[in-house]
């Protein structure tokens, strides 16, 4: 049996769960309401604030769904109760991020600044400290939403290795490479 699968999943107090006939999944909390259809193999039981993921049969196939779909179930109700948060910096002189209201606007040394969009559920502040590297920070109830639009922004300038400029998480550990070996006659 799948190891994260088999876990029970608690319902916080304000989190509702419903499961249609259909198997979609809807999930409803504080900070927002998310879907999630399951495959027809997977059954979802809740009983007293504790929901268990369970499956109909042995297949590879259907192995593999089980965990999956009770790591999504999992997010999806940490996300509407507590939310999610990631954290971009911006290494590089003269790298500069401001937002204003959805749209976030990005100095990162091409000819041109960036505009970027952001959808609704996602958050976006900024912070520039003198002396320290602007940093964005995005926060939203749905996990996989706020990795692509994080994923998007580190892609307009990733980080080089030789020197590390551009945009990485906070956190992130990048792999360096030795520069130019002086020449030695």
């Amino acid at each position: 049996m799948s190891r994260i699968g088999k876990k029970i999943i608690n319902i916080p107090a304000g989190v509702q769960v419903n499961v249609s006939a259909d198997n979609l999944v809807s999930i409803k909390g504080p900070n927002g309401e998310l879907h999630q259809q399951i495959a027809p193999e997977i059954k979802i039981n809740i009983e007293n604030n504790v929901m268990t993921v369970d499956r109909i049969n042995e297949e590879k196939q259907v192995r593999s769904y089980h965990g999956l779909y009770r790591s999504l179930l999992a997010n999806m109700v940490q996300g509407v109760s507590e939310g999610f948060k990631a954290q971009l910096e911006l290494i590089g002189v003269g790298y500069k991020c401001s937002a204003n209201g959805q749209l976030l606007d990005l100095s990162l040394g091409h000819s041109h600044s960036i505009l970027f969009e952001l959808p609704i559920e996602v958050k976006v502040e900024t912070l520039t400290e003198k002396g320290k590297a602007p940093t964005i920070t995005l926060t939203s109830f749905d996990k996989q939403l706020l990795g692509q639009v994080a994923s998007k922004i580190r892609s307009f300038r990733k980080p080089e290795p030789y020197k590390g400029k551009g945009v990485k998480f906070v956190g992130e550990v990048l792999r360096r490479k030795a520069g130019k070996a002086a020449a030695s006659k």
